[in-house]
């Protein structure tokens, strides 16, 4: 995997949209903090920019991440924020300047999409927080973020739950939204599970298409061959009348308990305050005990 070179005080980092519209306004804060750190932010045209709920045409969007991409000047991209709409671009971008010259694209949620598509490139990425909740992110959060594009090592140990797996594992961090990488299956950007460990999150899903999205990866072989997975937050579930008679806890169990590899619930990742950075396409070590779980770079 190529690992894009970290960032160093007076780089420029662009700030963009890929998706949902968002205001200038709702993105200073992270403007002030990429300051704070002595980074130059480069405001992308679709900040600001409206077409019904996206940060403008598809086309324009496409555009501001082809600009971005293309400039060697700028060390990273930062998407401003998901929702929904980096799929309806990701075909129109010519990736080859990201492998002749690697900058690290920053994002979640919907940035899933470029986070998979960068890993069958061969390129390295960041699943972090974004500018439009950089706010009501934890400090430790946040303090992930800054360290990992600084290239400072971050290693991770935390709380073990009660319905972990236990077991230990190596493999490339990849995945990202549940909901992105079912919808990514069978096209150019679904990501090759094999040895790796799978990282999944989600926010204000029904509880039975928790179920179909996972029987889908299963039947897809996601789960074949992967190395580990990593359960990050599973936000604001919503159950039907007629309840499933399962929470996502036990739905993931059910899927996984024909497999032999560890599984970690509770990881700070994804539609949560405390959503640590993590590197896809890096090799990391995982150990899964009774007490504790240590996730590190290799």
């Amino acid at each position: 995997m190529l690992e894009p070179d970290f960032v160093k005080k007076g780089d420029k980092i662009a700030i963009v949209s890929t998706a949902r519209k968002i205001s200038l306004k709702e993105i200073r804060e992270a403007v002030a903090l990429l300051e704070k750190w002595g980074l130059v932010p480069v405001i992308g045209s679709t900040v600001g920019k409206e077409e019904n709920q996206f940060a403008g045409s598809d086309q324009e969007r496409a555009s501001d991440f082809q600009k971005m991409l293309d400039d060697k000047e700028i060390k990273a991209i930062w998407c401003a924020r998901g929702g929904y709409g980096t799929v309806r671009i990701i075909d129109k971008i010519d990736f080859s300047n990201i492998l002749k010259y690697p900058k690290w694209v920053i994002g979640y949620s919907d940035v899933t999409v470029l986070h998979s598509h960068l890993h069958k490139l061969g390129v390295c990425s960041l699943h972090a927080p974004m500018p439009i909740d950089i706010h009501k992110g934890t400090e430790a959060s946040i303090d992930s973020l800054k360290d990992t594009v600084f290239g400072k090592k971050v290693n991770y140990n935390i709380p073990s739950s009660k319905k972990n797996i236990l077991g230990s594992c190596r493999g490339q961090l990849i995945g990202g939204n549940l909901s992105i990488l079912y919808s990514l299956c069978g096209s150019a950007s679904s990501i090759n599970t094999s040895g790796k460990i799978l990282c999944i999150e989600d926010l204000d899903e029904y509880l039975y298409h928790i179920d179909r999205m996972l029987q889908n990866l299963r039947r897809n072989g996601f789960f074949d061959n992967l190395s580990g997975l990593i359960v990050g937050g599973m936000t604001k579930m919503h159950d039907n009348n007629i309840s499933f008679g399962k929470k996502a806890k036990r739905i993931v169990l059910d899927i996984v308990q024909e497999y032999d590899f560890p599984v970690v619930f509770n990881f700070p990742m994804g539609h949560v305050e405390d959503n640590r950075t993590l590197m896809m396409g890096a090799e990391a070590f995982l150990q899964v005990d009774k007490d504790q779980v240590r996730l590190e770079y290799i």
